[in-house]
């Protein structure tokens, strides 16, 4: 048997500097905001021969349209220009002047304009459901540990939960913000559905190790101590743990290398929360109990 809490405090320090450097990508680079929360407008199209900066420059100096994102499908072999709102009208100009530089070839295959009064509802949207994910989560927990076991209290149950969110957000939403600085991949409502994505698995990893401590602080009571049981608990189900995480990162792997550039990052942010919420929930959750549980006996003593 493997003994996790021995070698807790080199877990938390990994977790540290990762969750560091998440918040200050965060606080420094901040989120490449899509169209979806800034309003705007989002064209793709079929543009032969050529690349995505000689686009970039055609919009921003033939056309005049300031663009904040230039991107090339190659799978699909689709240009996806962020920019401005561009209204319909001033949509089929431009399409008549692309066709004059680049061919007949030019098609126009999808366009969405964002206005400014749907990307404010969106983004408090964004925000409610945050809020409910957080809300329903500590309902949850207060509602499942209502009659754990002795000695840990339940609402440490529940606020280690939290913690182990915070943690596995904190750390793909700084990855995010490193890639919108250096390779503009924007923030949209697919990142926010993103990070729901991981907070629900981050819970459910993290309940599946919490109920079997409860559980075996029933059965090993007066034979090991609160060190034994947590640890006795990890073993037992980090193989279901990790099996089912690694089932679900193969899943992962193929939609990302394989699927449409569209839904690329949004499978990168799931993929990084899934490997964290894993490690956190065998290797943070539960060695933080017991940390949490000796120091509150000392101030008893």
């Amino acid at each position: 048997m493997i003994n996790f809490i021995k070698h807790r405090n080199l877990f938390f320090w990994i977790s540290g500097v990762l969750v560091a450097a998440g918040i200050a990508a965060v606080l420094v680079f901040g989120f490449r905001l899509g169209i979806d929360f800034t309003s705007g407008s989002l064209w793709q199209l079929e543009i032969p021969a050529t690349d995505a900066n000689t686009v970039n420059t055609f919009f921003t100096s033939t056309l005049h349209i300031e663009t904040s994102n230039v991107s090339y499908d190659s799978q699909s072999g689709v240009y996806s220009i962020t920019s401005k709102e561009i209204s319909d009208q001033a949509r089929q100009q431009y399409l008549g002047e692309l066709k004059q530089r680049f061919g007949d070839g030019v098609k126009d295959v999808d366009f969405w304009n964002v206005s400014p009064s749907v990307s404010k509802e969106l983004k408090q949207n964004a925000v409610l459901a945050i809020a409910f994910v957080l809300i329903g989560i500590s309902l949850y927990v207060a509602f499942a540990f209502r009659k754990v076991s002795r000695p840990v209290n339940s609402w440490k149950y529940g606020f280690i939960t939290l913690l182990s969110l915070a943690h596995d957000v904190i750390i793909p939403a700084g990855m995010y913000a490193v890639l919108g600085k250096y390779l503009g991949v924007a923030a949209d409502t697919n990142f926010m559905v993103a990070l729901l994505v991981v907070m629900g698995f981050s819970v459910h990893d993290t309940i599946v190790v919490f109920d079997r401590i409860r559980e075996n602080l029933i059965i090993y009571r007066g034979k090991e101590d609160l060190s034994g049981i947590v640890n006795r608990s990890i073993n037992e189900t980090m193989r279901r743990s990790v099996s089912t995480s690694f089932t679900l990162i193969l899943v992962l792997l193929a939609i990302f290398f394989m699927g449409p550039l569209s839904l690329r990052f949004f499978v990168l942010t799931i993929l990084v929360g899934t490997v964290v919420g894993t490690y956190s929930s065998i290797f943070i959750a539960s060695p933080l109990l017991v940390v949490w549980q000796k120091l509150s006996e000392r101030k008893r003593v």
